[in-house]
């Protein structure tokens, strides 16, 4: 207990931790789980208390993508049976805004496939964002692909908030992933979201035949970006993509990712996303002794959780939904 306990009063005191130690948190016995999160949550409990932001997001565009990122069901050469559909209109982006608002929902996440936005697209979503805005007040993260300076602009006068854009893996395995694109070309897109003046928002997808090592880079490189918002997905491998048939996780796992992510970007909000309800399983409710975000309700292309299971859960966990209200008062810490 003592290793964990020290290991994040370190943090506290705006230490930061070793590569080695780093390693150590994936490699934690399982028998010790219980410790590790609890050093966890001393470290989640400074900066956030017992709130838990919620998210949801708004499938704004499905499918017809050109790129070849070998876990997406939404790629050009994936196989998968998936609805395709161009960029939806205004009224259905407003009325998910709606039921947002209805489930106290802080976080509305307007998702789109493809490598990038057209300007129509991007014309599209400012003249939604808009409207929620002057109706329901929501905070709005915009994840459109690959950002020009002049869209990003757009966005953010609009009042979109928060741009995600993930690096989803480490530099040094990227090309084990996708070729059709460069991990640069995605840090090249949250330095755009950052200086148009919007909240950057990058995270990673587990389990897709990394490293440890790679885990770690991806949580030091987060730091690096200094990414308001890190959406950890776990990977739900989808029949038709190059990933299909890939399940190298287990929940202990999962929990010492999350418990990682948290000691090395101890201020952010890291948020447990895709792929929660079929890697963590019944121990879903221990990892929000380190995140302090979830998504509510379907992923892009997945089911997620009945949300009146997730607010049972945060119920029974005895945390807090934090409301829209105190969401503005404290914008994206």
């Amino acid at each position: 207990m003592e290793k964990w306990k020290e290991l994040a009063q370190h943090v506290l005191n705006d230490g930061e931790i070793m590569n080695s130690e780093a390693l150590s948190i994936l490699e934690c016995p399982d028998e010790d789980i219980l410790l590790l999160m609890h050093a966890s949550f001393q470290i989640r409990k400074k900066y956030y208390g017992k709130k838990v932001k919620l998210n949801m997001i708004m499938n704004a565009k499905s499918g017809l993508c050109p790129e070849n990122c070998g876990y997406c069901s939404q790629s050009s050469i994936a196989e998968s049976p998936i609805e395709s559909y161009r960029m939806r209109d205004k009224k259905l982006l407003v009325e998910g805004a709606k039921q947002a608002h209805k489930l106290n929902i802080g976080t509305y996440c307007i998702v789109a496939s493809g490598r990038g936005p057209s300007n129509k697209e991007v014309d599209q979503v400012v003249e939604a964002v808009k409207e929620i805005k002057n109706t329901y007040g929501l905070k709005i993260c915009a994840c459109l692909g690959l950002l020009k300076p002049e869209q990003a602009k757009r966005l953010k006068e609009a009042g979109v908030d928060r741009y995600n854009h993930n690096i989803n893996t480490s530099a040094s395995h990227h090309s084990n992933i996708t070729t059709s694109h460069t991990y640069d070309n995605r840090v090249n897109t949250i330095t755009i979201a950052k200086e148009s003046g919007m909240s950057p928002c990058s995270g990673v997808i587990i389990g897709m035949k990394e490293e440890r090592q790679d885990v770690v880079d991806m949580a030091t490189s987060l730091k690096t970006l200094d990414a308001d918002s890190i959406p950890i997905n776990f990977l739900h491998a989808i029949d038709g993509t190059l990933l299909e048939g890939v399940n190298e996780l287990n929940p202990m796992y999962c929990l010492k990712v999350l418990a990682l992510f948290r000691f090395i970007n101890p201020t952010k909000e890291i948020r447990i996303a895709g792929g929660r309800e079929v890697n963590l399983r019944s121990l879903q409710p221990l990892g929000l002794y380190a995140a302090n975000s979830i998504f509510v309700g379907d992923y892009l292309t997945t089911d997620g959780q009945e949300e009146t299971e997730d607010h049972k859960m945060l119920e029974d966990l005895g945390f807090e939904v934090e409301s829209v209200k105190e969401m503005k008062e404290s914008m994206f810490s």
